[in-house]
């Protein structure tokens, strides 16, 4: 498997913006089984509730582009996301140490909405392979 293209390195950072709908949080309702209304009748403006881990597919979508596998992640959901609202999701390298065949990391995300208002921050740590 292919890694990071470039060593990663400490203080790095990478941003993904995303507006989920609501097609979004209906697939993500019916894949995940969690079909509380909150997430299916939308509210008085007309909007649903993102769940906070279709939220939390803003930062597995930077280690996607990075070939990040993840050994661990957490995340606290700070606040609520709804659809229509764009995220941005900023992903710093805390910590990075390079291995014979790999590349460490620790990761922290900063989630916030159009009003920089953070709504999700977390941790993550796993590792990036060296290219052969």
């Amino acid at each position: 498997m292919a890694g990071h293209t470039t060593p990663p390195t400490a203080g790095e950072t990478h941003t993904v913006q995303r507006t989920f709908t609501t097609a979004d949080v209906r697939r993500f309702a019916a894949v995940s089984g969690d079909q509380q209304p909150r997430h299916t009748e939308p509210d008085e403006d007309g909007r649903l509730l993102v769940h906070g881990l279709l939220t939390a597919t803003l930062p597995t979508t930077v280690g996607g582009d990075l070939a990040v596998l993840a050994s661990s992640m957490s995340f606290e959901f700070v606040r609520p996301v709804y659809t229509g609202q764009a995220i941005t999701c900023t992903w710093t390298h805390d910590d990075v140490e390079e291995r014979e065949d790999r590349y460490e990391l620790t990761v922290d995300v900063v989630c916030e909405n159009e009003r920089d208002e953070v709504v999700l921050t977390g941790t993550l740590s796993g590792l990036v392979w060296k290219d052969d």
